[in-house]
């Protein structure tokens, strides 16, 4: 059976025994590349990568992987803020246990979706990181007169933009660095950010620059919610926070709410939508190809949004 495991620089097909995981096993039919995976990769990590994962029952039913593992016993999971669960860094896949990024993978039945009908198993991997930023709008109050502005068009700004749009906002603005993801946040119905000020900024880019900008976008009462990724201290303009009574929310992958999982709520967004993922993904390769798509997944300025790898 092949999976995809980090090495140093890259990544390398192996051929494991069994499956990697533990619980219910999967027949894996998409797996898309995260940012996170090639931070894995540069933190040393050797284990079988991937978070971002659909496959099929062995009943033949299309799931999704909620890749957030809690305990399920503490107060937090129960309550459905599993995100919150202080186990869940040591469950993180593909840098603390084997990730899904293989032909078949194991997990737990309480973490899977059943998808459903109009989203193509094949672009179902995108709930995992769409699920990221539909927390952080809900997070930060996004809705129907809202305006929202993005910082960052790589996967997780864009399907920011398409999470506000179905959340009830009607204006949605974005900024990105590269052509291909601003044209991209056009097609999902983003307009260039402007100097105006925003109800909700998200930062999605995951750099001081970005996270400063955000500061500068958010209107007075406004909020900065901030998906991406920041891996020690940060630095802001805190008295232009500060002036405005701005609020800075911190946005950890996702939960359930009122009895709902936000991955059902993705999952639903994407099949009422398909040209959300006909926009986000832009590229497939087999599993056999993965070091090369890591290549092209690293490489933002060549094109690539995500990049999704499929076993043959």
């Amino acid at each position: 059976m092949k999976a995809v495991r980090g090495v140093e620089g890259g990544v390398l097909v192996v051929d494991v025994d069994e499956p990697p995981g533990a619980g219910e096993l999967l027949d894996m039919k998409a797996m898309s590349i995260c940012a996170s995976d090639l931070v894995y990769i540069s933190f040393g990590s050797r284990r079988i990568l991937g978070h971002e994962l659909a496959g099929v029952r062995q009943d033949g039913t299309p799931v999704v992987v909620e890749a957030t593992y809690g305990c399920d016993v503490c107060e937090l999971c129960r309550r459905g803020d599993y995100n919150l669960c202080p186990t869940n860094s040591e469950r993180a896949l593909g840098v603390f246990i084997d990730g899904g990024m293989a032909e078949q993978f194991r997990a737990p039945s309480g973490r899977l979706v059943p998808l459903p009908p109009g989203l193509d198993v094949r672009d179902a991997c995108l709930v995992e990181p769409a699920s990221v930023s539909w927390h952080a709008l809900r997070l930060a109050g996004t809705g129907p007169g809202k305006r929202v502005a993005v910082v960052g068009a790589g996967a997780i700004g864009l399907l920011a933009i398409a999470g506000a749009r179905h959340q009830g906002s009607e204006e949605v603005a974005i900024e990105g660095r590269h052509p291909h993801q601003n044209e991209a946040a056009e097609r999902l119905g983003a307009s260039t950010a402007t100097d105006g000020l925003y109800d909700v900024v998200v930062e999605a880019a995951g750099s001081d620059e970005s996270l400063a900008r955000c500061a500068e976008l958010v209107a007075p009462g406004g909020a900065v919610v901030v998906p991406g990724v920041h891996l020690g201290p940060v630095q802001l303009n805190w008295m232009t926070l500060f002036n405005r009574e701005a609020r800075i929310i911190p946005s950890l992958t996702y939960c359930r709410h009122d009895g709902v999982r936000e991955m059902e709520e993705v999952a639903a967004m994407l099949a009422a939508d398909p040209e959300i993922a006909k926009t986000v993904i832009t590229h497939r390769f087999p599993i056999e190809e993965s070091a090369h798509a890591f290549q092209v997944a690293a490489d933002r300025s060549a094109g690539a949004i995500r990049v999704v790898i499929e076993p043959s």
